[in-house]
C-alpha cells in the first residue's frame, strides 16, 4: 500500500479521496474543520465538471438537487439587456450539497486528521488541496508562489426567495458587479463585486454588506430586494485571491490540485470545475501507473488548460468590473447583443 497525504477536505481533496483505489493507496485526508461551511453558495457544474462526477458516481444525484440556470441576460448598470446567453446542460448545486455528496463517496478505508497541518508528512505523496493560501504549495514551491491579493471584494450567498421573472443574470455598472441566479428549491444565488480596501483577511460581513447596500442602492429593483433580505449569517464576504503560475503542478513528492494550483477570479464560473477535473484526472492517472509518471503526466494534461481558464477569469474581472472604460464596453456588449438579433430592453 502506497501512502497519500491529501492536504485539504475541500471539493479537489474529496474528489481525490473519492476515486483513488482503496486496494493501492493508503489514503488520509487532512482537513481542518469537521463542520461544513456556514453559509450556503452555489457552483456551476460545466459539462467536463459532469464527466468527472460521473466517474465518482454521483452526477445523478448532484443533478437532482440542483437547479438549472437556463438562459441568463448581461446587462448595464441601469438593469438594460446588453447581451443574452444560454447556458444549456450547466447545474448549478449548493457548495454544501456538492461537499455532502462527495463526502458520502469518499470509501471507509479513507482516514480522517482534523486540524492544520503545520509539518507535510515526510514520506508518500503529499496532495495540496488546500485552497488558493495552500500550505503545500508554501512549502514546497516557497515564497514566490504565495497568493496574491486583487482590489475586489466578493459577496455571496443564497436567499431563500425564487428569481423574479426576467431579473435573473448580471449587472455590470462601472466598477460593479451583481449577480441574481436560481438555486435548487427555487431559491436565489446572489453575488457581488466592487474593489474595496476590506480585510484583506476576516472581513466583517456586517460592513461588508452595508457597503454592498450602499453601491448598489436604487440601481435595480431586484438588487435592492436581494440586498434587504440579506444576513450577515448567510452570507460569505471575501477579498479575491489569486494564485501565480507555479511553473509545474508536481515538484518531488508533492502535487498541486483546485484552487491551490490555479485559484482564480470565481468570474468565469470554473474554479469548483476545475478542481473536480484535476481530481479525478490525477486519481485515474496515479490508479493506472508508477506515481512519478502519473505526476508528470498529470502536469501535461491539466497545466495549460487550467492557466488559461486562469488568465481569462482575470481578465473577464477586468472587463466586468471596469469603471474608466465602462463606457465603451457597454457599447460594444450592445453590438454583440444585436449582432445575436436581440432588442437590449429594460428591466422591469
Amino acid at each position: 500500500m502506497e501512502a497519500i497525504s491529501v492536504v485539504g477536505g475541500g471539493i479537489a481533496g474529496l474528489a481525490l479521496a473519492a476515486r483513488l483505489d482503496p486496494g493501492r493507496f493508503r489514503v488520509t485526508v487532512h482537513e481542518a474543520r469537521e463542520e461544513p461551511p456556514r453559509v450556503e453558495t452555489s457552483l456551476a457544474m460545466w459539462p467536463e465538471a459532469q464527466r468527472a462526477l460521473e466517474k465518482i458516481g454521483i452526477l445523478s444525484a448532484v443533478a437532482a438537487a440542483g437547479a438549472d440556470f437556463g438562459r441568463m441576460a448581461l446587462r448595464d448598470g441601469s438593469g438594460a439587456v446588453l447581451l443574452e446567453a444560454g447556458a444549456p446542460g450547466v447545474i448549478g448545486v449548493s457548495r454544501a450539497d456538492l461537499l455532502r455528496l462527495l463526502d458520502v463517496a469518499v470509501p471507509g478505508s479513507v482516514a480522517r486528521a482534523y486540524g492544520t497541518v503545520a509539518t507535510l508528512p515526510a514520506s508518500g505523496l503529499v496532495v495540496g488541496a488546500d485552497g488558493v493560501h495552500s500550505v503545500v504549495r508554501r512549502n514546497v514551491w516557497g515564497a514566490r508562489a504565495r497568493a496574491r491579493l486583487s482590489p475586489y471584494l466578493a459577496l455571496r450567498g443564497i436567499i431563500e426567495a425564487p428569481v423574479s421573472p426576467d431579473g435573473g443574470g448580471e449587472y455590470w455598472g462601472r466598477g460593479q458587479l451583481f449577480g441574481i441566479l436560481p438555486a435548487s428549491g427555487g431559491r436565489t444565488y446572489w453575488y457581488a463585486s466592487y474593489r474595496s480596501a476590506l480585510g484583506p483577511s476576516g472581513v466583517d460581513v456586517e460592513e461588508a454588506l452595508e457597503l454592498t447596500r450602499a453601491h448598489f442602492r436604487g440601481r435595480v429593483g431586484d438588487i435592492d430586494s436581494i440586498l434587504a433580505a440579506v444576513t450577515p449569517e448567510t452570507t460569505l464576504a471575501q477579498r479575491i485571491w489569486t494564485v501565480p503560475y507555479p511553473g509545474s503542478y508536481h515538484r518531488g513528492g508533492a502535487v498541486l490540485v483546485g484552487d491551490a494550483a490555479h485559484g482564480m477570479a470565481p468570474n468565469l464560473g470554473r474554479g469548483a470545475c476545475e478542481a473536480l477535473i484535476d481530481a479525478v484526472t490525477l486519481a485515474d492517472l496515479l490508479n493506472a501507473g508508477p506515481v512519478p509518471a502519473a505526476l508528470q503526466a498529470y502536469s501535461r494534461r491539466r497545466l495549460l488548460r487550467s492557466q488559461a481558464l486562469r488568465l481569462a477569469s482575470s481578465a473577464m474581472v477586468r472587463l466586468a468590473l471596469a469603471e474608466q472604460a465602462q463606457p465603451l464596453r457597454d457599447r460594444l456588449l450592445r453590438l454583440a447583443g444585436k449582432a445575436q438579433g436581440g432588442a437590449p430592453s429594460k428591466a422591469e
